[in-house]
């Protein structure tokens, strides 16, 4: 009787662990790998997965033969006999699990330690986080841009910092995340070995424009990536020409429709109807002093405060001329 429970408890375990097997690890749930910090991350989530696996084939083909074997019959009114405690068994399920979670954990640290490992000569990268918008400054060129390039293959330290409400960075490719709490410093080290543009998203709830709270994450070869922040540095500088259209495009036009400008973004005023009219003064305090006045029916604290250090003086009076020109027609 005993051997015939093992077999069948061990089908339904194998049946169970097979069936789970497919949906966990051979869907693609994740994006594709683009770090070298992030191996160490799939790495413990195959092993964390394992483990699951193996834990819900063995609570599920316990489950299921319970329900077979000992459901209650049409004709059987009579209750269930009494058990007692098994020592045994309470000790074995309090020990493994303990086990389990304790691997994991050390596990979790080692890949920790690894990913924290910083290089002398790596780069850093200031982030920071406003509702609901990033800004990236990089400090050996004295530029802050609105969207984050880096070079392929270097290590790059993002040192962060949130201005308002707690804010998480994320590029799903690089595996890390990190909460940015406000009035706190937090760092993220990631070496990008993958060329391409990716997305950096808040995952944490940070108001009523929270979906919108995206930047452009371009990682491109060591040449392009000088070449891009000399071009950015002079343009910082007022020295090279500044595509206003694709800064508003770009930077507002998520949230915001210009018919001048191809957008339909929806979360903030139409500027095709509220800008017309309406002087180069006002429209830039809009842009550096969003709450300063709020187009009816619209809430506050919607609109990025960051703007004003996103662009420099030159460019903000390029995008100002740029939108009065654009709502003047």
């Amino acid at each position: 009787m005993r051997k015939s429970l093992i077999i069948q408890l061990v089908v339904l375990g194998l049946v169970v662990g097979a069936i789970s097997a497919v949906v966990a690890l051979y869907i693609p749930w994740l994006p594709d790998l683009a770090s070298e910090e992030g191996g160490g991350i799939d790495d413990l989530y195959l092993f964390a997965s394992i483990i699951s696996l193996v834990v819900i084939s063995v609570v599920a083909a316990v489950s299921i033969y319970a329900v077979l074997k000992f459901r209650a019959r049409p004709d059987d009114d009579e209750d269930g006999k009494p058990i007692h405690g098994h020592t045994g068994l309470e000790i074995a399920w309090t020990a493994i699990p303990t086990a389990l979670v304790t691997a994991i954990a050390i596990y979790s640290a080692v890949v920790l330690v690894n990913n924290e490992d910083l290089k002398p000569d790596h780069r850093v990268i200031e982030v920071k986080a406003v509702q609901f918008a990033w800004s990236f400054t990089y400090p050996e060129a004295e530029v802050t841009t609105g969207e984050l390039h880096v070079p392929v293959g270097e290590q790059i330290e993002f040192q962060m910092e949130a201005e308002d409400v707690i804010h998480s960075f994320w590029v799903p490719e690089w595996r890390l995340k990190q909460d940015l709490v406000p009035g706190t410093s937090q760092h993220v080290i990631v070496t990008p070995d993958q060329p391409g543009a990716f997305t950096l998203i808040c995952t944490e709830l940070c108001g009523l424009g929270h979906s919108t709270m995206r930047a452009l994450v371009v990682v491109q070869s060591r040449a392009q990536f000088d070449s891009w922040l000399a071009a950015a540095k002079e343009a910082a500088g007022g020295g090279a020409a500044f595509d206003a259209k694709a800064a508003f495009t770009e930077s507002c036009g998520t949230c915001h429709t210009l018919a001048g400008a191809g957008t339909t973004g929806q979360v903030g005023p139409d500027l095709d109807t509220v800008l017309a009219g309406v002087s180069a003064d006002e429209i830039l305090e809009s842009i550096t002093d969003p709450d300063a006045a709020v187009s009816e029916g619209y809430q506050p604290g919607v609109m990025p405060k960051n703007l004003g250090d996103v662009f420099s003086q030159q460019q903000l009076d390029a995008l100002v001329q740029y939108l009065v020109g654009a709502t003047s027609g």
